[in-house]
């Protein structure tokens, strides 16, 4: 379970660094992308290992998935800002 934390801080961390990096929908899209892979293939390993059940791998991969959305969406918020978006929503 500390495992479970410490991969789950290092997630939010890793994408509050990656939210400061620009405003363009792309970019916050690749980084939480790329952030959701690695923390997948970190919860993978546990399991393997057998520190993670299958469930909490799942739920790991999970949010990590839903924050890279939410960093999407953030992205997706500051272009239409800036007016930078072709987006007609």
């Amino acid at each position: 379970m500390k495992k479970l934390i410490a991969l789950s801080s290092a997630l939010a961390l890793g994408l509050t660094v990656a939210a400061c990096d620009g405003p363009q929908e792309n970019a916050m899209e690749d980084a939480g992308e790329q952030n959701a892979e690695v923390v997948n293939e970190q919860a993978e390993a546990l399991e393997d290992a057998g520190q993670l059940t299958d469930d909490q791998a799942d739920a790991v991969t999970d949010a990590a998935e839903d924050k890279a959305d939410a960093m999407e969406e953030v992205g997706e918020a500051q272009d239409q800002a800036a007016g930078n978006t072709t987006d007609p929503t």
